[in-house]
């Protein structure tokens, strides 16, 4: 795909990966209504296959290629949901993934690469690595770059999310919150509610100590993101060409959210909800913790964007 995903495109993504990824619950509490004084519904990809929103972009990826196409294999550089996806996705399709994963990736994010079959290729934590090897891996196999947010495939996948929303929902919600890392849940969540929607308004939520999207969005022009910070690993990387346009021009805003309401967010869902969110999930929630005065009293739907955590390393056993 070329272009911009329109309505159709997102509706021939949801038609195409119905069977192979599932059509996550909209859940709500009682509990964390009173505690922010909104009407929360919560779009649970933590409960997704390969346990992120992730598995829709990459099987909308995969499935949009031909046979000729997948016969030398698929490749893509990511530190964790993406990554386990694009393996899971390329077993689907009986071909190859290579994937190349920071040295520093979280240990339950590798496991899941290797258990959907990925060939990984461990390289420094920093752009410049992942790409250079990345790079060297393609031109050894051949095998075709599936980009994690880049790609217009991959955002019409992920626009799948917020097209169900709209579907499950008796009623439009005044605002949908999506995480912000690279751009391809919230630019395809921005273009389903202008596709769908007559009045719900899509709001970024990112750490401040990751906050490139939002000072991108200020200053109109992509401004890369340099050592972040957060335990919010999900979220660590810089917008695209691709998606910034869109976020641009159909984003309403972009809050960001100090790293103690991120644990805090995600303690109280996964005591209250007895849900698995891990941290990236989480920056959703606190958005509307920290901002409880714009929230309230409105329909308000979180993705729930993924549900990867080391258990080992809970941020509030630390």
């Amino acid at each position: 795909m070329n272009k911009v995903p329109d309505k159709a495109a997102i509706d021939v993504a949801a038609n195409r990966i119905q069977h192979f990824i599932h059509k996550t619950p909209i859940l709500t509490s009682r509990i964390l209504n009173e505690a922010t004084g909104a009407n929360l519904f919560l779009k649970c990809e933590n409960l997704q296959k390969a346990g992120a929103f992730k598995s829709r972009g990459a099987v909308n990826a995969l499935f949009s290629l031909s046979e000729i196409e997948l016969k030398k294999g698929v490749c893509t550089h990511s530190s964790g949901n993406h990554a386990a996806a694009l393996a899971r996705a390329a077993a689907l399709r009986n071909t190859k993934a290579y994937i190349v994963m920071p040295e520093n990736s979280p240990t339950v994010k590798v496991d899941a690469v290797k258990y959907y079959g990925g060939q990984i290729s461990f390289c420094a934590p920093n752009l410049a690595a992942r790409e250079s090897t990345l790079k060297t891996i393609q031109l050894e196999t051949g095998a075709i770059e599936i980009h994690p947010y880049n790609n217009f495939t991959i955002i019409a996948g992920q626009a799948t999310a917020a097209r169900e929303i709209f579907l499950q929902l008796d009623m439009e919600p005044d605002f949908i919150i999506a995480p912000v890392g690279g751009g391809g849940l919230l630019s395809g969540t921005a273009l389903s509610a202008n596709y769908f929607s007559g009045k719900t308004k899509v709001i970024a939520a990112e750490p401040k100590g990751a906050d490139d999207a939002y000072r991108s969005f200020k200053a109109g022009e992509i401004i890369p993101s340099e050592n972040p910070v957060t335990i919010a690993d999900g979220l660590l990387t810089s917008l695209g060409s691709k998606t910034f346009p869109i976020i641009m021009e159909h984003v309403h805003r972009i809050f960001t959210v100090e790293e103690h309401s991120i644990v805090k967010a995600m303690k109280f869902i996964w005591e209250r909800m007895k849900i698995v969110i891990e941290p990236s999930s989480a920056v959703a929630v606190a958005a509307v913790f920290e901002n409880k005065a714009y929230f309230e009293h409105t329909n308000t739907a979180l993705i729930i964007s993924g549900g990867n955590c080391d258990l080992n390393k809970l941020p509030w056993l630390t």
